[in-house]
């Protein structure tokens, strides 16, 4: 029998379990199995999920899928539970969140739940602290975390799920100014939490929070540019990428790609560019390898998806287009291979 240490583990920490014969993890809260399992032997190679949010004038509850290790063009997945869009989204290896958004007429503050390698519609899993509209979502294995808000006010409210089980949300803490539209990525440690459009003014500042604890953000660094208003965001478990979004001080929007070495702390260096200028992008899923950056607002609603390989850099490169015109105000999008697994 292994005894446990008399210090406290850091979140994180790895250990074998003499009696099941298991390689564990310590979460922050408990030591938890580490599955033998990969995006691979779930479904042929990462599937990133989009909750198409609207199509046109019209807020929808469509949702689809693609491979992202290949390239082609979005599938039908299935139908959210609710009509939503501006919504937010978070995943493990086998389940993905979809969370709040906003129908055209009224917000909510539902949460729902897909199994990624099956196609269907979602469960209700549980609600949000409350109705939430231009939220941002991010996770490792265990955790969902939420972060802002655009209603009833500007919120800078953070809040957690545990991603497998079904209940409702709770609070983790603050990030560091109020608004909405933030990008976000993550690896199993850090979930990074970047820009926001809101009061007194848009930042480009990037917070970041440890994802088994709880409590307030803290300063990473800065993007390049301030004023990014609906950036993308996603990762593998080392670098992080922002793309797009609105450049205040150009009033245009941008092509711009940066990145950010998750482990350290520090501004965002230049990637590259999207082929052209997007915001308020339908989805960006990512696996070990690949960042995807689908639809959006260019200036126009566009269904085009575009993709880079995380680990070099350089300018996006075509993947294909989705099965849905999206307009801006995704309702989230994940993956079972993102940089938080």
């Amino acid at each position: 029998m292994e005894y446990p240490s008399l210090d406290t583990p850091t979140a994180g920490a790895f250990r074998f379990n003499t009696d099941s014969g298991q390689l564990e993890i310590y979460d922050g809260n408990q030591w938890t199995g580490i599955l033998s399992t990969s995006p691979e032997m779930q479904t042929g190679g990462t599937r990133g999920v989009f909750a198409i949010g609207r199509v046109g004038p019209a807020s929808v509850n469509t949702i689809e899928y693609l491979n992202i290790s290949t390239t082609g063009n979005g599938t039908d997945f299935g139908d959210r539970t609710v009509i939503s869009r501006r919504g937010a989204a978070a995943s493990s290896r086998t389940r993905g969140l979809l969370a709040g958004g906003y129908n055209g007429s009224g917000d909510t503050d539902v949460i729902d739940y897909i199994t990624t390698a099956s196609t269907g519609n979602a469960t209700d899993f549980g609600n949000l602290l409350g109705d939430a509209r231009t939220i941002a979502g991010l996770s490792n294995s265990t955790r969902g975390v939420f972060a802002g808000n655009e209603v009833p006010t500007q919120l800078n409210v953070i809040q957690y799920v545990t991603i497998a089980q079904t209940a409702n949300a709770v609070d983790f803490g603050d990030t560091s100014r109020v608004g909405h539209q933030t990008a976000t990525c993550s690896s199993p440690t850090r979930g990074l939490i970047g820009g926001v459009f809101g009061a007194p003014g848009d930042s480009n500042i990037i917070d970041y929070i440890t994802i088994a604890t709880t409590g307030n953000c803290a300063d990473f660094g800065d993007m390049i540019t301030s004023g990014y208003g609906g950036r993308g965001g996603c990762s593998n478990s080392t670098r992080g990428l922002f793309a797009g979004g609105w450049d205040d001080s150009a009033s245009a929007i941008t092509k711009a790609i940066d990145y950010v070495t998750i482990s350290t702390l520090g501004n965002s260096i230049d990637f590259g560019d999207l082929n052209q200028g997007n915001s308020s992008f339908s989805g960006c899923p990512s696996s070990p390898t690949r960042g995807v950056f689908a639809g959006g607002y260019a200036p126009a609603k566009t269904n085009i998806i575009e993709y880079v390989e995380i680990m070099t850099t350089g300018n996006a490169t075509d993947f294909g287009d989705m099965a849905n015109v999206a307009a801006y105000g995704s309702a989230g999008s994940c993956s079972n291979g993102h940089g938080g697994l």
